[in-house]
């Protein structure tokens, strides 16, 4: 099934919770309940290792025991006990590979694109699903650059390289299986459980365990592209290719990430390119190749070969944050200040230890939102996430680097609607996989109404002030991004209401809330 669960977990230094409660008769209880295909491991069996590790050290937790669940039956069990017992319960994938054809290639090709569907096991990485679908030419609508989960990149919304031809991931969903809170296994699609599927579409785990995604599949061949680094001194080149590429490309197969970083002590600049066929048309990527790069990996390739172009935890052992803020496109003058930000930040906080600092620019088409399928994540109105991200050692810079995060994300989003870009208000609507969590007071004020209930028995994972620190687990405050969707939705009634029914019909008891996230 691709799943880990890790129960009764521990939180690092960062916890306002209890880490020493212990939740080893639970586990005891799951391991007599659930079936022989199913294992509970505990410390010193490498599973439970890798269950519990985190590329980000503030995020790492030990749980009482790691289970792997062999069918969404022994999910039940597994959620029915935490549920009965207020044990606290983290979700994550084990990337082993469960990916199935729902019909046999060659399939028609439909007319927005797709060739039938695939099942993908919610416990997977991008990676695992792009190597298992490329015998058959097809892929699904899914994450970058190597590494990412499928589960949570799914729930959340989903850029992918795809998008400005198919619509982000969630609007290529056609079904979920998923354990809700009481134990049921179901469905939700268009034609079953309606209110649920819309959920789902950027709703994260609010509704329960999802186990499978049905996704649209859509040809696949060879692509072109990969990773190319800058130096210091070509930082304008760049910034003057980036702007042009936004401007004047506008083949829905063409898509960048331009990667503004400063690393131990030097700013730089990387390039990801991405064109879905063997070769680019002449004038799309000229202007980059031009630019004389200090390392370069671009060819003809396939699609998964593509996205491992990219680093995988380069950052791994560091303390780490994000923040996020949504835009309609980059002035040269706004450009220039992403990269102002990246070497004034990263300047200031080598006295914190940080050792990286970078500002991702991800543009697309405003196409790709006549893909739109609606959901808990709005995205009818084209916006564009700019992710913020910092990495650095020790805990006593926790707050020095998450408030240069706030005051960046805040300053760039200031002289953007400074600029006339029409994204202030109700009309910012954040990248919940990129987002912050909460201010300060927000998690004092959850810290001192603390009680031993079932909907706040969560709060015994990691709760950072200011911004999200990565891999961290409860968020709920009123500035996360579901809860800003539903002050946004109080302007009108019925999507407010409808998120709250559908909150209150699948989980009225907030079992969910076990598991940690942003909460609606």
């Amino acid at each position: 099934m691709s799943l880990l669960l890790l129960l009764g977990l521990a939180a690092s230094t960062l916890s306002l919770g209890n880490a020493a409660t212990d939740y080893s008769s639970t586990c005891k209880t799951i391991s007599q309940s659930i079936s022989s295909a199913s294992g509970v491991y505990y410390a010193g069996n490498p599973l439970y290792t890798k269950g519990n590790s985190h590329w980000a050290s503030s995020s790492s937790q030990n749980s009482a025991c790691v289970v792997e669940p062999a069918n969404a039956q022994d999910v039940s069990t597994i959620l029915g006990i935490a549920s009965n017992t207020s044990t606290p319960i983290g979700i994550r994938g084990d990337r082993d590979v469960q990916v199935q054809r729902s019909d046999v290639p060659p399939a028609p090709l439909a007319a927005d694109g797709s060739v039938g569907t695939v099942d993908v096991g919610s416990g997977l990485i991008w990676d695992n699903v792009y190597a298992a679908l490329q015998p058959y030419n097809v892929t699904v609508v899914g994450g970058r650059v190597t590494g990412v989960g499928v589960a949570g990149f799914a729930l959340g919304g989903g850029y992918s390289w795809l998008s400005n031809q198919y619509g982000l991931t969630i609007d290529t969903v056609v079904a979920y299986e998923l354990v809700l809170p009481n134990g049921t296994v179901t469905t939700a699609s268009e034609a079953a459980n309606s209110d649920l599927f819309w959920a789902l579409k950027g709703g994260f785990n609010n509704f329960g365990i999802v186990t499978k995604f049905t996704m649209q599949a859509f040809p696949q061949g060879q692509v072109w592209g990969g990773l190319k680094t800058y130096t210091q001194d070509q930082l304008g080149k760049v910034n003057n290719a980036t702007v042009n590429f936004i401007n004047n490309v506008k083949d829905p197969k063409a898509g960048i990430i331009t990667t503004y970083n400063f690393v131990i002590g030097q700013p730089g600049v990387s390039l990801l390119m991405f064109y879905d066929g063997p070769t680019p048309p002449a004038g799309i990527f000229d202007e980059f190749q031009s630019i004389t790069s200090f390392s370069s990996d671009v060819s003809t390739r396939s699609l998964s070969s593509l996205v491992q172009a990219s680093p995988a935890n380069a950052t791994a052992g560091n303390r780490g944050a994000f923040n996020t803020v949504s835009l309609k496109t980059y002035s040269p003058t706004l450009l220039a200040q992403v990269v102002n930000q990246t070497t004034i930040w990263g300047q200031k906080l080598l006295a914190n230890a940080a050792n990286f600092v970078s500002y991702d620019v991800e543009p697309f088409l405003p196409s790709m939102t006549s893909r739109s399928k609606g959901g808990a994540y709005p995205h009818e109105d084209y916006l564009i996430p700019l992710n913020l991200y910092y990495a650095w050692q020790g805990s006593a810079n926790d707050a020095a680097c998450i408030d240069a995060l706030a005051a960046s994300a805040q300053l760039i989003y200031n002289q953007a609607v400074a600029e006339g870009q029409d994204i202030a208000g109700s009309k910012q609507i954040k990248y919940g996989n990129y987002a912050p969590a909460a201010a300060t007071q927000d998690l004092e004020l959850l810290a001192k109404r603390r009680t031993s209930s079932l909907t706040t028995s969560s709060l015994s994972f990691p709760l950072l002030p200011r911004a999200r620190i990565a891999g961290s687990k409860q968020i709920k405050s009123a500035t996360t991004p579901l809860q800003l969707r539903l002050k946004t939705w109080n302007q009108s009634t019925e999507p407010t209401s409808l998120a709250q029914r559908i909150k209150a019909k699948y989980d009225p008891t907030n079992i969910m809330g076990l598991a940690g996230g942003f909460k609606f």
